[in-house]
């Protein structure tokens, strides 16, 4: 099993931490690490871990979650501002997610998704932190489409249709050890997207 690479010593203990946990997610899940092996890849003792995250390890997900949600929402927002086109910034953002995938040999995907799959009931905690990221990227995409003039009910289902297709294409994408999964949704959504609306059938008259 790899080592996962250990954060700069000189960052402060809780970003160490996050660090450490954000990493641990995006390789192995949450349940994939021991807390031992977790604080020897933050380079920090288990006093600081409790000190920083009374609620321990959950807590700590928690806390690289929410990290790890707001970068996702900062380059969106980079994205969205930069690109004139809304659909053209969202082709870009999971040209990106593919990238990334693709240089880590397949092993470091989205932690989001990945908590999400192994949580359960209990994880309570785990599963609120959760559904704000998600809440929080599909807010941060309809809200571009929404200032390209698109209709807020439809920016909005088109976003939760962004965000379903690019976690499921990272998952896919992972065990396939291959972009060509997330690449084809990509091409497929964003093209029917782009296709101008249907207009709708005429109503029938009233007898």
């Amino acid at each position: 099993m790899p080592r996962m690479p250990a954060p700069p010593p000189f960052e402060p203990a809780r970003e160490r931490l996050i660090a450490a946990m954000t990493d641990a997610l995006r390789r192995r899940g949450l349940h994939g690490i021991g807390l031992t092996e977790l604080l020897q890849a933050a380079q920090a003792p288990k006093g600081v871990l409790y000190h920083h995250f009374p609620g321990g390890k959950t807590a700590l997900a928690v806390a690289a979650i929410d990290t790890v949600v707001e970068r996702m929402s900062d380059g969106l927002d980079r994205l969205l501002q930069a690109t004139p086109d809304p659909l053209d910034a969202l082709r870009l953002w999971m040209s990106r997610a593919t990238g990334r995938l693709s240089e880590s040999g397949f092993e470091v995907g989205c932690p989001l998704a990945t908590v999400a799959l192994e949580s359960t009931p209990a994880d309570q905690a785990l599963r609120d932190a959760l559904a704000r990221a998600f809440a929080r990227i599909r807010e941060r995409i309809a809200q571009g489409l929404r200032g390209a003039g698109m209709p807020a009910p439809r920016a909005e289902g088109i976003a939760a249709l962004v965000v379903a297709a690019y976690e499921g294409g990272l998952l896919q994408a992972r065990v396939a050890h291959s972009t060509e999964p997330l690449d084809r949704i990509a091409d497929t959504l964003l093209a029917l997207l782009a296709a101008p609306e249907s207009p709708a059938p005429p109503k029938e008259p009233l007898p």
